[in-house]
């Protein structure tokens, strides 16, 4: 809510008006404190001979915020992040929710082995490796078929 809904005509000076100015146009407009603040994650994936390399950039996150599940062929990342901030400086108190959540679901080729995969969480970005059973690396190596 902004303080424009709390500050009627005649009932708080121009100057209280004035003063809150910057945060009702941020929270009016949709800033970052308003709703849910994350968006999808950016995502890359990239297939080598080896394994698959999936990459979501979610900057600000802690490791312990992230939900990875493997269920049948569908790998589900999710993360979900409360936030909750309070500061109390000479008369006044300031209470701050933020409240960011999302889930992305991919379906695992079958070559990936499901037992080894593997995540971390560096300097922003998620990484997920994604290890191809032996007998597809041997497939993927290819052969050549010589017609008759």
């Amino acid at each position: 809510m902004s303080t424009r809904a709390i500050s009627k005509p005649g009932m708080l000076p121009t100057v209280f008006n004035d003063f809150f100015k910057p945060w009702n146009e941020w929270f009016d407009n949709g800033g970052a404190f308003s709703g849910n603040t994350m968006t999808m994650p950016a995502v890359n994936i990239v297939e080598t001979k080896e394994e698959y390399k999936v990459s979501l950039a979610v900057p600000g996150m802690k490791k312990e915020d992230f939900n990875i599940d493997v269920e049948g062929n569908m790998l589900t990342i999710s993360c979900e992040r409360e936030e909750n901030r309070e500061e109390k400086e000479h008369q006044y108190t300031r209470k701050e929710y933020n409240y960011s959540s999302f889930s992305r679901s991919f379906t695992l080729p079958e070559e990936v082995n499901k037992e080894k995969i593997e995540a971390k969480y560096e300097e922003g970005v998620l990484k997920l490796m994604l290890p191809k059973r032996e007998e597809a690396k041997k497939l993927a190596a290819g052969k050549h078929i010589a017609v008759k």
